[in-house]
C-alpha cells in the first residue's frame, strides 16, 4: 500500500490530511512538529514514504539522497526555501506547493500593520490600558491621503496589496524584477526601479520569495535612502529585510516606524534588537493563517501529494522535470 507521511506541521491537528489519505486506500502517518525538523529525523519518519508533506522541514540533498522512492514532497505553503528543490529533481521528487491559498489575508494582514503603524493604534492602546489618556504623546499620527505605498514584488499578493491600498487612497506605484520602469502593470499601476521606490514611498511593503538574490534585499545601506518618515512592511520571508538594521534605524528615530511579520529567525527571541526597537506591530509570523485559508491550504496540499502518489498530475509543481527524471 502506498503511503504519505506528515513529516511536520504547524497547522494543528491531522484530521483533514487523514481523511483525504485514507479515502483514497494511501496510508497515513504523521509526526509531531517540534521546530524545524532536521534531515536526520525526516529520513527516520519517512522510511517506506511515497510522499511527504512539510511546512518547514529541512529537505536536505541529505534528506532526498537518503529516500529514492519518494515521489513527492508537498509544502504547505508557497515558498519551498526549505527544500533543495535541485536535489529532488535528481531524486525524481516532484516538490508542490499551493500557490495563491494566501492571497487575501496575507495582503489583509500587510494592510493592517500598515494602518496601525501609521496611526500608532497599538501604542495609543497600551497607554490606556497603563491609564493615560493623551494622543499627542504619541505623535505623529499619520493619514492614507497623500502618501505614496510601494510594493516590492508583484505576484499574487503583492497585487492585492496594491488594489487594496489604492481603494484605501494610497497613491501607489511597484517594483518587480519583471516590471520595466516607465511601464504601467495590467492593473494600472506604475513600475519604478527599486532605488526609486524606497527614496519616494512612504509606506514599503515586500511580497517577494526569498532567494539569493533578495536576501537583505532592504540592507542597512538602502535603509539611509528611505525618506525618515516611511513605514516598514514585512509579510513575505524574513531574511529580505535586514532585521537588525531596520531596528538600529527605527532606535536612532530615522523611521517612522516597522509592521513585521516574519523574522530571520523563528521563533524569535524577546531579546532580538527588533522586539526592543520603538513603533514597531509585531505578530509571529500570522499573516497567512485565518480559518479559512488553513482549510483552503491544507486541502489543496493534501490533494497535490495525493495525486502525484496516484500518478496524476498535481494542481502545482515547481520541478515538473522531476517526473521525466523518474521516468528515465
Amino acid at each position: 500500500m502506498a503511503k504519505i507521511v506528515i513529516s511536520d506541521t504547524d497547522l494543528g491537528d491531522t484530521t483533514i490530511e487523514k481523511k483525504m489519505i485514507e479515502a483514497v486506500g494511501i496510508e497515513f502517518a504523521a509526526f509531531d512538529y517540534k521546530g524545524d525538523r532536521t534531515p536526520k529525523s525526516l529520513v527516520a519518519d519517512l522510511q517506506g514514504a511515497d510522499g511527504a508533506i512539510t511546512s518547514y522541514g529541512s529537505y536536505t540533498a541529505e534528506v532526498f539522497a537518503a529516500l529514492p522512492h519518494l515521489k513527492v514532497v508537498s509544502k504547505t505553503g508557497t515558498g519551498v526555501d526549505n527544500i533543495d528543490v535541485d536535489a529532488a529533481t535528481k531524486n525524481g521528487t516532484m516538490v508542490c506547493n499551493v500557490p495563491g491559498y494566501g492571497t487575501e489575508v496575507v495582503s489583509d494582514h500587510a494592510i493592517a500593520l500598515t494602518l496601525c503603524v501609521l496611526r500608532r493604534i497599538n501604542e495609543m492602546d497600551a497607554d490606556m490600558r497603563a491609564g493615560v489618556w493623551d494622543f499627542q504623546r504619541r505623535r505623529p499620527l499619520g493619514q492614507v491621503q497623500g502618501r505614496r505605498f510601494g510594493v516590492v514584488g508583484y505576484g499574487h499578493i503583492g497585487r492585492a496589496v496594491a488594489r487594496k491600498a489604492r481603494g484605501l487612497g494610497f497613491d501607489v506605484v511597484v517594483w518587480d524584477r519583471k516590471g520595466m520602469p516607465s511601464r504601467t502593470s495590467p492593473e494600472g499601476f506604475p513600475y519604478v526601479g527599486l532605488d526609486d521606490l524606497l527614496a519616494t514611498s512612504d509606506v514599503v511593503s515586500f511580497h517577494t520569495a526569498l532567494t539569493p538574490e533578495t536576501h537583505h534585499l532592504l540592507s542597512a545601506e538602502r535603509i539611509t535612502t528611505m525618506k525618515q518618515d516611511a513605514i516598514v512592511v514585512n509579510t513575505s520571508r524574513g531574511a529580505v529585510v535586514d532585521t537588525d538594521a531596520l531596528a538600529d534605524a527605527l532606535v536612532a528615530g530615522k523611521l517612522w516606524g516597522a509592521g513585521i511579520d516574519v523574522f530571520e529567525e523563528e521563533p524569535v527571541s524577546r531579546d532580538a534588537l527588533i522586539c526592543k526597537a520603538p513603533h514597531t506591530v509585531l505578530t509571529p509570523h500570522a499573516a497567512y493563517w485565518s480559518e479559512e485559508s488553513a482549510v483552503n491550504l491544507r486541502t489543496r496540499c493534501t490533494q497535490n501529494a495525493i495525486n502525484v502518489v496516484l500518478g496524476k498530475q498535481p494542481e502545482s509543481c515547481v520541478n515538473a522535470q522531476a517526473l521525466a527524471e523518474r521516468q528515465g
